[in-house]
């Protein structure tokens, strides 16, 4: 007699290690986001360049990440997501790596603008929407708020090592080169493991049956891509998170990550220590994103973005009162805070769009996500423009805080959609009570 093998039990479902090489090379593309922050004073120095000027070069990124981000979601539905990562992160490479050869500000708007822009916001979060709708039925909230945080705490915690390298003797460019290294660091390990679907592993998504892993759309990207905006732009919803995001980029990613640096050596504040600073909020962003991933599986996230922007907006209003020469407590506790806060509005808005777009919310999603870099851009050049022009960022702090309670109420204001309740479906009787029935 002979007997049959037993199966093969897989310990860790393969949707795990997808968002695991997901999160390393979010991380990955996040390094060279880490640089502008850091170099502006250096560029100044070096190139005479105004604030302003750099600042176009970071608007240009910051606009071209969001607005990437519907197209690459597309894209990764007609060639699959490593294809797409693969690509992106050889771009970023390549636009970091090529800046140390630069000599005028047009170069600079260029690669840091458009090449690793484009780069960029093909990783951006329609990768994570993209993932986790593939992949997770189940843990959808929490795995959001992991990778959220890879790509946002990566681009922080990467800046001390930047600030340092760029006070070397290889100044600014050995920093570019670093962030290049780290790119391209990533790519063998994408190539290695990230897979499309659970069917060509073999398995079903992470809580789900084999109908949760839909078919790809083949064709069409770009206009799939176009549909998703028409589509989102015909509900009321799409506008409100829109609405929200947008000042949610303004006021992060726009205003504090690039201009945070100088305004606190404006104050005195040594750049290295400023830097270090946002490391921190790098690091408060794990917790705070992978937290209000879990409270998104079980709270109204209309009440998150509420708390979320409401209290975003009441610290920038205290920001310009805390900075100095000198570390205080109170700058350390808006640092705790902000970082908790960073992008912890990633999963309920992610939420928000499933609810109301199904299938469609990783394209949808994108458009949401391409208003918060548009805002990033928008405060990212304005930020340039209130410091040369009034000499101080006090302006555009106090801007923000204002439109950080104009999001709150925006997102308070998105009607819920009511799940549906499914038709009870009669059993067949059993045996028994057949019997007991017709006896």
């Amino acid at each position: 007699m002979s007997t049959a093998a037993p199966s093969r039990v897989r310990r860790v479902h393969p949707a795990w290690w997808v968002a695991a090489v997901t999160f390393l090379a979010l991380v990955g593309a996040a390094a060279f986001r880490a640089v502008p922050g850091v170099l502006i004073d250096p560029l100044r120095a070096e190139f005479g360049w105004s604030v302003s000027t750099i600042s176009a070069a970071v608007a240009v990124n910051m606009a071209l990440y969001g607005l990437t981000a519907p197209f690459a979601a597309a894209l990764m539905e007609r060639f699959g997501i490593r294809r797409v990562v693969v690509c992106a992160l050889l771009l970023t490479a390549l636009g970091s790596g090529l800046t140390v050869f630069m000599t005028a500000s047009w170069q600079l708007v260029l690669l840091w603008g458009f090449a690793v822009g484009l780069g960029t916001g093909s990783m951006a979060l329609s990768l994570v929407a993209t993932v986790t709708g593939r992949w997770f039925v189940a843990r959808r909230g929490l795995v959001s708020g992991i990778l959220t945080a890879g790509g946002a705490t990566g681009q922080l915690v990467f800046l001390p090592v930047v600030a340092a390298v760029a006070e070397t003797s290889g100044g600014w460019r050995a920093a570019s080169l670093g962030t290049t290294a780290a790119a391209l660091a990533v790519v063998p390990l994408v190539a290695w493991l990230l897979r499309d679907r659970p069917r060509d592993v073999g398995v079903v998504p992470y809580g789900g049956t084999a109908a949760d892993d839909v078919d790809p759309v083949r064709t069409g990207a770009a206009r799939a891509a176009v549909r998703g905006l028409v589509e989102g732009a015909r509900h009321r919803p799409f506008w409100l998170l829109a609405g929200g995001f947008f000042i949610c980029g303004l006021s992060t990613n726009g205003l504090v990550q690039p201009h945070f640096i100088p305004a606190a050596h404006d104050h005195g504040m040594p750049v290295t220590t400023a830097a270090s600073l946002l490391a921190v909020v790098g690091l408060f962003d794990i917790a705070g994103t992978v937290f209000s991933g879990w409270l998104t599986d079980r709270a109204d996230p209309r009440v998150l973005l509420l708390a979320y922007y409401g209290l975003r907006g009441a610290s920038l209003f205290l920001l310009p009162t805390l900075f100095g020469p000198h570390l205080h407590v109170s700058m350390v506790a808006f640092i705790v805070f902000y970082g908790l806060d960073w992008v912890a509005t990633v999963p309920p808005t992610l939420a928000l769009c499933r609810e109301h777009f199904g299938a469609r919310a990783p394209v949808v999603f994108g458009w949401v996500f391409a208003s918060h870099q548009v805002g990033s851009a928008f405060a990212a050049f304005g930020g340039g423009v209130i410091r040369d022009v009034t000499g101080s960022y006090d302006l555009a702090w106090f801007l923000a805080g204002g439109l950080c309670l104009l999001a709150a109420a925006l997102s308070i204001s998105i009607r819920r959609r009511p799940v549906p309740v499914a038709p009870a479906v009669p059993t067949e009787p059993t045996t028994a009570s057949a019997a007991t029935t017709h006896g």
